[in-house]
């Protein structure tokens, strides 16, 4: 589990401590599982889901499930459910991306990171129904009443260069959570 944790993205590992102690958190399309083995490590239950968990199953324990699911069929596969975090990296599938808001309990905390628009020069994604546009994850926050902790939309060159867009946004008010520090 540590080379997960090691793997994990500095946007994730910045802002998972505003995430509440011991909240069950959604690590959504979870891939290896490198971001829900650093949301447990820090006590969160861990609810991991992707369309393959293979790359999961061996973390799954007590306060760590995963679940196979269609993230992109006809109905949304989490509708009811409640988080005090979500975290998303590298994935994007615009018509269930409005449930995310709603699936936040009041002090929950939404963590999203992924590519952005001007990638395709970078090589993939390039198909632009896998890059944000320019500013849609703050208007993601705007209209759902998240307040945005931060944001940018830039340029990164590791891993690899790729244009990328991120936020840490909180739906209500931020409830006992350890201070934020910003800046590099």
């Amino acid at each position: 589990m540590h080379a997960e944790i090691a793997d994990a993205s500095p946007w994730v590992r910045r802002f998972a401590p505003a995430i509440s102690q011991g909240g069950r958190v959604l690590d959504l399309a979870c891939g290896a599982g490198r971001h829900a083995a650093l949301l447990a490590s820090l006590g969160h239950t861990i609810l991991a889901v992707d369309r393959d968990i293979s790359g999961v199953e061996l973390l799954q324990g007590t306060s760590f499930q995963t679940r196979e699911l269609d993230l992109e069929g006809s109905d949304w596969p989490l509708l009811g459910q409640l988080f005090s975090g979500i975290v998303v990296t590298n994935y994007l599938y615009r018509p269930f991306l409005d449930e995310l808001p709603k699936m936040l309990a009041d002090g929950g905390v939404l963590i999203y990171e992924t590519f952005a628009d001007g990638n395709a020069q970078f090589g993939k994604p390039s198909n632009p129904n896998f890059l944000l546009k320019t500013g849609e994850l703050l208007a993601l926050a705007e209209r759902s009443g998240l307040k945005v902790i931060a944001y940018e939309d830039i340029y990164l060159d590791r891993p690899k260069p790729a244009m990328v867009q991120r936020i840490c946004a909180v739906k209500g008010h931020l409830k006992g959570c350890i201070p934020l520090q910003f800046g590099g």
